[in-house]
């Protein structure tokens, strides 16, 4: 025959001429696995039909799809592709058939087309057959299908039709099979839904099913919910229709525990053909099952851990608190980095105190251990005391030279010993080094940005102590009904961070006229990644910075090219004019006294406030030749350079000794995913007198349940928009100008997004953190430290910001 093929006779290999759907039955019948009997319609007879008719089918369709149907109902079957279908027909015995498209672009793995063309059961007789051909060739031009196809950018042309013809199973059960768990993306699961009578009513959404969860590998149930089942689809004699179940079989399950077992096996089956996980829809019959369609699960989730419900404590007696460092760890560690990480800070704290209080702090009083993944620090309850009752003398003591800590500590020896380590290592041929070298070196620069971090930890609070200390003074002795804000004096003032965005927009001005492609447009792009492309997302050092990965500054320059962003120039001359004037007015009115302290407090606020910003920005300078070197390594050893992060370091050290390491890195990432989908509690436990003793440094309080969110004011105004949820640099680009950003926190790197966004809302952070002073010099509201905005928030939310009262409200739909 020229036009029909058995199922026998086809394979994956011909998508072109069965169709998704008929190559996928025939690999099915290939793997011996129980298929009722059928043939496929080729490619050619559609091709045929089309031609025999005359039909000049783009023409057709430009004129809408009811054009192009009509037109398809109405032309004959060629006689030569008639008389084929009839004898494949009359082969089968001329039962009952199912009759389904099966189109070139159909149930293939990155986009399954179900339901786009039609599916005809129980169809009797050779005419009805025919009939019921046309019918399915016609489908592959209707609205939905049409449509569908430009979503995912299939061509007209690339497209055409054949025609699966299978005996009909009289089902008394049927339903669909999913080899993973189609939401969390679990591979150890198998799901099954099922129903009474036959499946049109499960694929069609027309009935309820009872819902099963099959354990992959020992194929026995761990979850089942029978469901009330008031209708079902049976068969006519010539078509099928709804019917209401039996009063005794609504609330029956449609399988006991061993026809689960037995179904599931034929989806293991028919995955471990395929190679992927699969879609079935199944019946059974006479006890017996049999598959009818399958098809690659699309859009399958990466498999996702169930998200912790208890935060148990590795240590007893102190307390657990996610502040300063832990704010740009927003994420669950990886394991490597959670392995080398937590001595790093630990040493660098301890050398630091010691240093400033003239005495050891005791092994085991401070730590750096994560709970479910989140990084915490951890101080005993006795050195928590301690040391804040002697803060006075480590205050006096960070102002020895020889310590790294304070303003000149950090300018003249954390600072340069930074990039002096830095620089030694960047400058080395990572191919050159040995396995061990190169690990060593990470060791070395994690350490290096871990001591640096400490030392910028004791500018952070004098900066914040200097605008406390003026936004009170201003706030008590000299704002009058009419002043701005005490934050609004304080704006204009130059810092790394703004340094990295007027040469983020030079960059746009600049590819308007040359282009991204120009040589020298892209030299300059290079010196921009050099100076400015270590800021970080997220200092888990598996997340790459923009000098590894530019994507997200290549998406902000073309936002910037398409004039959708204000010349930070313009608007630092305007805050800067607005911030002097008041300044002006304010100080006329003051007396001597006064006029001398705001001054004093004033100059300040401003010279502190660009130092932390200027300190922050350089953390990250050890993160891009750390994450080449581990990058160098994993390409070096059997687990690869993506997968070298989930090592622990015992496993990594292992390989490197050449043993064999069998690294559950799979499990390890869908634990991860699972514990990003829950915010973790700021402090364990709650202590409110420790929230009494932080205050404003001690970021995101846990906020309780409720209508509304509330926060910390970081910046002023009140703004009505929608929520845009950002969990890191993989969801930038879908943020659009004049939403509201909501993330866990934003680092430096994170600053080109605030020109698209109408406000900041984040889990963590306070008034004088990154997201308040840069959400500031934007003009855009922003409120800060809510707990879980990124939980109770959802992309697409219509929200109201009030940056002045620290609150969020979600709206309703009609906002």
């Amino acid at each position: 025959m020229d036009f029909v093929r058995t199922f026998a006779q086809v394979s994956a290999a011909d998508v072109a001429l069965a169709g998704g759907k008929g190559a996928n039955l025939g690999e099915l019948v290939a793997a011996g696995l129980p298929v009722p009997p059928g043939v496929v319609l080729t490619t050619d007879a559609y091709a045929a039909f089309v031609a025999a008719a005359g039909l000049d089918v783009p023409a057709l369709a430009a004129r809408g799809a009811e054009v192009v149907q009509a037109a398809f109902r109405s032309a004959p079957v060629p006689d030569a592709v008639a008389a084929e279908v009839r004898a494949a027909y009359a082969d089968l015995g001329a039962p009952p058939v199912a009759v389904r498209s099966s189109a070139t672009a159909e149930d293939l793995a990155d986009a399954s087309f179900a339901g786009q063309q039609e599916t005809f059961l129980d169809v009797r007789g050779e005419d009805a057959l025919l009939d019921a051909v046309v019918r399915c060739w016609a489908s592959l031009w209707g609205a939905r299908a049409i449509d569908y196809r430009d979503r995912q950018g299939v061509a007209p042309d690339d497209v055409r039709l054949a025609v699966v013809i299978q005996e009909m199973v009289d089902a008394e059960a049927s339903g669909v099979l999913f080899t993973a768990e189609p939401t969390t993306g679990r591979r150890d699961r198998v799901v099954v839904s099922a129903a009474w009578g036959l499946g049109e009513s499960v694929v069609g959404g027309l009935a309820a099913t009872d819902e099963l969860v099959v354990d992959r590998a020992t194929l026995a149930e761990v979850g089942r919910t029978v469901a009330d089942k008031a209708e079902m689809t049976v068969s006519t004699g010539g078509g099928t229709t709804q019917v209401p179940v039996p009063a005794v079989r609504r609330r029956a399950p449609v399988l006991d525990a061993g026809a689960v077992g037995q179904l599931a096996r034929l989806g293991v089956r028919a995955e471990e053909h395929f190679g992927v996980p699969q879609d079935i829809e199944w019946v059974r019959a006479g006890g017996r099952f049999a598959l009818v369609q399958s098809r690659p699960i699309t859009a399958l989730p990466a498999p996702t851990a169930p998200p912790p419900q208890t935060w148990p404590v590795p240590y007893p007696g102190g307390v657990y608190f996610r502040a300063s460092i832990v704010e740009q760890m927003p994420s669950p560690l990886t394991p490597l980095f959670a392995d080398l990480v937590g001595p790093a800070v630990t040493g660098s704290i301890r050398e630091l105190l010691a240093q400033a209080m003239g005495r050891p702090v005791p092994e085991g009083d401070i730590a750096f251990p994560t709970v479910n993944g989140y990084a915490y620090y951890f101080y005993r309850t006795r050195a928590l005391i301690s040391l804040t009752l002697r803060t006075p003398v480590a205050i006096v003591g960070l102002r020895r030279p020889e310590v790294r800590g304070g303003v000149r500590g950090w300018r003249e020896r954390g600072h340069p010993e930074y990039v002096a380590t830095v620089a030694a290592w960047a400058a080395k041929d990572l191919a050159a080094l040995s396995a061990e070298e190169l690990l060593d070196g990470v060791v070395t620069l994690l350490r290096a940005g871990a001591t640096y971090y400490t030392a910028v930890q004791s500018v952070i609070p004098l900066a914040a102590t200097a605008e406390t200390v003026f936004a009170q003074f201003y706030a008590r002795l000299v704002r009058r009904d009419g002043d701005p804000a005490a934050h609004v004096l304080l704006l204009g003032e130059d810092s790394e961070p703004l340094r990295a965005e007027r040469s983020l927009h030079a960059l746009a001005v600049e590819a308007k006229t040359t282009g991204m492609d120009d040589p020298g447009w892209r030299r300059d792009f290079r010196e921009h990644l050099d100076r400015y492309g270590h800021t970080v997302f997220d200092l888990d050092f598996a997340v790459p910075t923009p000098a590894d990965d530019p994507s997200t500054l290549l998406d902000a320059i073309r936002f910037q090219m398409a004039d959708q962003a204000t010349d930070p120039d313009v608007r630092g001359d305007r805050l800067r004019a607005g911030r002097d004037a008041a300044v002006r007015a304010i100080r006329s009115r003051l007396g001597p006294v006064r006029r001398r302290i705001f001054d004093a407090l004033l100059a300040r606020a401003r010279t502190l406030g660009p130092v932390r910003e200027d300190a922050l920005a350089d953390v990250g300078l050890a993160w891009p030749p750390m994450h080449r070197m581990l990058r160098e390594l994993g390409g070096r050893l059997p687990v690869g350079p993506d997968d070298v992060f989930w090592l622990t370091e015992a496993e990594l050290r292992a390989a490197i000794r050449g043993e064999p390491v069998d690294a559950p890195v799979a499990e390890r990432r869908a634990l991860r995913r699972g514990r990003a989908l829950v915010s973790p509690p700021q402090m364990l436990p709650r202590s409110r007198w420790l929230s009494a003793i932080a205050g404003p440094f001690m970021p995101g309080a846990d906020t309780p349940a409720g209508e509304e969110l509330t926060g910390v004011p970081g910046s002023t105004g009140t703004v009505t928009a929608t929520a845009r949820v950002l969990r890191g640099p993989e969801d930038f680009a879908a943020m659009q100008p004049g939403e509201v950003l909501v993330a866990r926190m934003t680092t430096p790197a994170w600053t080109p997004l605030f020109a698209r966004a109408a406000a900041v809302v984040t889990d963590i952070g306070g008034p004088l953190s990154h997201s308040s002073i840069v959400a500031r010099e934007y003009g855009i509201p922003a409120v800060l430290g809510t707990g879980s905005a990124t939980d109770r928030v959802h992309t697409g939310d219509r929200v109201r910001v009030d940056g002045d009262a620290g609150t969020v409200r979600v709206l309703g739909d009609d906002a």
